[in-house]
């Protein structure tokens, strides 16, 4: 049988099994999210020997050869030595520059980090509290956004990050964890082509960033927004672009009314990119109305909100 050496501990396991099970089984407590390798909530860093990756194009060249892999996607085969993700040793610090509530379950966040972050609009960070929770988020804020980054989290339901996000401070530590790519991104080379985003909950976070993305590159093809939520936390800052941008369409609907909504999607031109956010069940729902009204399959990017436990 294979053992696995974590820190000061070490024991046999059954071959096969997987990484981050065996790990979180033996009280080595390794965070994740997604379990199918997109959250990078899962990181450890293998010292000797080499698990069984499933998936390893999820990491890039760099990170593979310094060790790192996602548990959740690793086989125990042969003997492992591994290190756990250590926020303060290889995560970035970061301080709450702002906190306030957009509506009565959405909290808009901003942290302020100690290095300037190089990343695109749409692109998610993992982010980590003091207590050792970690949750990846997608930021809604733009580079150059005065040096801080904005994420939109939802505080509806009880979760372990979003219990303690309710509890922050003006000034409280923050750490970063990797930063990702995510599926959405706004190409220059969509200038001319009509750009739908469609965004349910605070899947409108990214969709956000990547509207002003847009009209910061001077997209001149129609946009349309279409947000499904109880709570329109961003209606009146939509509603300001919307004035401002005549190319600029913004539709606000509320959850029953989603149904009549998608019936009424026309695709009127095949160029058309839709890029398309939020739990799983809209993000289905939105893509099925989208290929049955004739988007091509290649021209949809969506990313998917699971739900933060």
């Amino acid at each position: 049988m294979p053992e696995i050496r974590a820190g000061n501990r070490q024991w046999s396991v059954t071959a096969g099994c997987n990484l981050l099970d065996a790990l979180n089984s033996a009280g080595v407590s390794v965070p994740y999210s997604c379990r199918a390798g997109s959250c990078h909530t899962c990181l450890v860093r293998c010292m000797r020997g080499e698990p069984l990756d499933a998936l390893p194009e999820a990491l890039d060249a760099s990170q593979r050869e310094q060790g790192w892999r996602l548990a959740c996607q690793c086989r125990v085969m042969d003997d492992l030595c591994v290190e756990v993700f250590d926020p303060q040793r290889d995560g970035s610090p970061a301080r709450v520059s702002g906190y306030d509530w957009l509506s009565p379950s959405v909290l808009r966040l901003r942290l302020e980090p100690e290095r300037t972050l190089r990343y695109r609009a749409g692109q998610h960070l993992v982010l980590w509290t003091a207590s050792g929770i970690a949750r990846p988020y997608s930021l809604a804020s733009l580079p150059g956004d005065e040096g801080f980054l904005e994420f939109h989290i939802d505080c509806h339901k009880p979760g372990v990050f979003a219990d303690v996000a309710r509890t922050l401070n003006l000034g409280d530590a923050i750490r970063l964890g990797e930063l990702r790519g995510g599926a959405l991104q706004y190409d220059p080379d969509w200038q001319d082509r009509p750009l739908w985003l469609l965004a349910a909950g605070t899947g409108l976070g990214p969709l956000w960033g990547l509207l002003r993305e847009a009209l910061r590159q001077q997209h001149q093809g129609p946009i349309r927004v279409m947000h499904v939520a109880r709570e329109h936390y961003l209606a009146a800052q939509l509603q300001t672009l919307g004035a401002e941008h005549a190319q600029l369409q913004v539709e606000l609907i509320k959850p029953e009314d989603f149904q009549a909504a998608l019936s009424g999607l026309r695709v009127t031109s095949r160029q058309t990119i839709a890029l398309v956010c939020g739990s799983p069940a809209s993000v289905e729902m939105f893509s099925k109305r989208l290929y049955i009204a004739g988007l091509p399959r290649g021209q949809l990017l969506a990313d998917v909100f699971l739900e933060k436990v």
